[in-house]
């Protein structure tokens, strides 16, 4: 008897075996490897189930339906025509729209201002971080109210100030976590970041009293206007349209429209991203100020600050009309501006976001003296009290932007310094606050840089007693200067001979009694500006010898003083 030969045995290169691996479609070895008997597989837009022994497809839709009636849309689904002979392992599926739905929940992860939420038969109450709200909440934003939810799909839902929204719907697929949300916007607006819908086939709608927003997965923004209902897509696709047809028209990104009453309006494109002037990366005061480029067809902007870059986290906004921005009340810190253009029909442009560091503390002090010029030998440096200084920081430079420094002291306690170190020209000087805080000295932005011209002081001609019953001086002028002369018997000037204002450059009076006089002037430019005093020059007017006729007696080259 000949024996069979036994099967030959092929072997492949394990490369080929490799390759033919990655060739098997994903979901194909996925439902392979997932196929024990009983269990489940969220494989959208179904859930795929494993039969068990004894399965049928009534007992399968009672189980996972709620309904043994949807077995023939199972045997339709899975092209089954006999219920009873279900082979263990098979894949069933399952489609998602038929699978019972139970409750979802949203929570509060983003919260600045005053909002508050009122739960179905319930009060209202303020909201928290962390705040987890259920069907049927309506939640109120004040004027500076603004909060971000987060569904359990990760869906973010923002709501600005001013507005009133009612979550209407909030709910999901058992054994999948399909969402199902549906909001209902009463006032304001809102911002949505759905989570792609199309892995999970779940549906989430924006609603108002007059039109609905449906979406598959986009970013988008809805609004009451006040002649009805904007809509603005930024990414993804939204259909949009009245309560009765929602889909009459499918918005792409970059596409907005106005429904009122009577029409769905056209798409419309929405405005680029405004661009930010120069300088706006570092804020230095307390106040924040920014300010966009033109944009002629835009009729306002909207600004957000935010502490993150897709503006979940709103600390503040507002509405302007012209191209400069300002804020207050932020801490120093990291933050994120989020611009976007509005045009003449209402419609929110794309955003542009950029950071910038606030760091405007310690605040520094005000600048008081000198400003615009300096008639003095010495310049004295003068500031405000800063709250907390432990010192200041003073800079004197050449230029505006402080390369050319010429005094650099950041290690001054008082609020004033001088100098004799500096000649005439053009000068600019500025100074900072140091203060201590947790992690040690803090210095904060320099105040706004003053700029002066140093001019040299006021000069009197050397004086000396000629021995004349008249006393005459004069001294250095430009053209407008008023005068102010003084004569005292003290250096201090407390005890004062003669002060006397004049318009002309010189002086002529009678010649005082013997003694010892200090003199000096000062002048008033004509624009108003008042310098220092000229340095003091000492006087002494001697004792004299005397003709019958007052005049003083000579002798040789000089006067002959009493005494001699």
């Amino acid at each position: 008897m000949k024996l069979a030969r036994p099967p030959r045995m092929i072997r492949f290169p394990l490369h080929f075996l490799f390759a033919y691996c990655l060739a098997i479609p994903l979901t194909a070895l996925s439902a392979k490897l997932a196929g024990e008997p009983g269990s489940i597989l969220n494989t959208p837009p179904d859930m795929t189930y494993y039969a068990r022994q004894g399965d049928t497809l009534s007992g399968i839709a009672q189980r996972y339906t709620g309904r043994p009636q949807n077995w023939g849309a199972l045997a339709k689904r899975n092209k089954i025509a006999d219920d009873r002979a279900i082979p263990v392992g098979t894949a069933i599926l399952i489609p998602l729209e038929l699978l019972p739905e139970e409750a979802s929940a949203a929570r509060v992860t983003a919260l600045a201002g005053l909002a508050s939420a009122k739960p179905v038969n319930g009060e209202e109450s303020p909201l928290e971080l962390g705040s987890v709200l259920q069907e049927g909440t309506q939640i109120i934003t004040g004027k500076n109210g603004f909060l971000t939810l987060t569904l359990p799909d990760d869906s973010r839902i923002s709501i600005p100030s001013n507005s009133q929204v009612g979550l209407s719907k909030l709910r999901k697929t058992r054994y999948t976590a399909s969402p199902r949300t549906e909001i209902t916007l009463l006032q304001g607006k809102i911002e949505s970041r759905i989570a792609p819908l199309s892995t999970n086939k779940g549906r989430f709608e924006v609603r108002s009293p007059l039109a609905v927003a449906g979406v598959r997965g986009t970013h988008f923004r809805v609004g009451l206007h006040q002649d009805g209902v904007a809509n603005e897509v930024l990414s993804g696709a939204v259909a949009v349209g009245h309560l009765d047809k929602p889909q009459a028209l499918l918005l792409p990104a970059g596409k907005g429209n106005i429904i009122r009453r009577n029409a769905v309006g056209q798409a419309a494109g929405l405005l680029p991203p405004p661009q930010l002037n120069d300088a706006y990366r570092l804020q230095e005061r307390t106040t924040l100020q920014f300010g966009v480029a033109d944009m002629p067809d835009a009729a306002g902007y909207r600004v957000q600050l935010a502490r993150d870059a897709d503006a979940l986290d709103v600390l503040a906004e507002n509405r302007y009309q012209g191209k400069s921005f300002k804020f207050d009340g932020l801490d120093d810190g990291q933050y994120f501006i989020r611009v976007t253009a509005i045009d003449a029909a209402g419609l929110e442009g794309l955003p542009l976001v950029q950071g910038f560091t606030l760091k405007a503390r310690p605040e520094p002090p005000f600048t008081a003296q000198p400003k615009n010029k300096v008639r003095a030998a010495v310049v004295d440096f003068v500031w405000t009290e800063a709250a907390q200084a432990q010192a200041y920081h003073l800079q004197v430079a050449r230029d505006a932007g402080f390369q050319q420094l010429v005094l650099d002291r950041a290690d001054l306690t008082d609020v004033q310094f001088s100098s004799e170190q500096l000649s005439a020209g053009s000068y600019f000087w500025r100074v900072a606050t140091i203060a201590r805080n947790k992690t040690g000295l803090d210095q904060g932005p320099y105040s706004d840089a003053q700029g002066f011209v140093l001019m040299p002081p006021q000069t009197l001609a050397p004086l000396s007693d000629s021995g004349g019953n008249q006393l005459a001086f004069g001294w250095a002028s430009e053209p407008g200067q008023k005068f102010l002369v003084q004569i005292g018997k003290d250096a201090a000037f407390r005890d004062l001979y003669l002060s006397r204002e004049l318009e002309q450059a010189e002086l002529t009076l009678p010649r005082p009694v013997a003694g010892q006089y200090f003199i000096r002037v000062r002048a008033t430019d004509a624009d108003g500006y008042v310098g220092a005093f000229s340095a003091t020059q000492k006087l002494n007017i001697y004792s004299r010898w005397v003709s019958s006729d007052g005049e003083p007696v000579h002798a040789g080259q000089g006067m002959l003083r009493a005494g001699d």
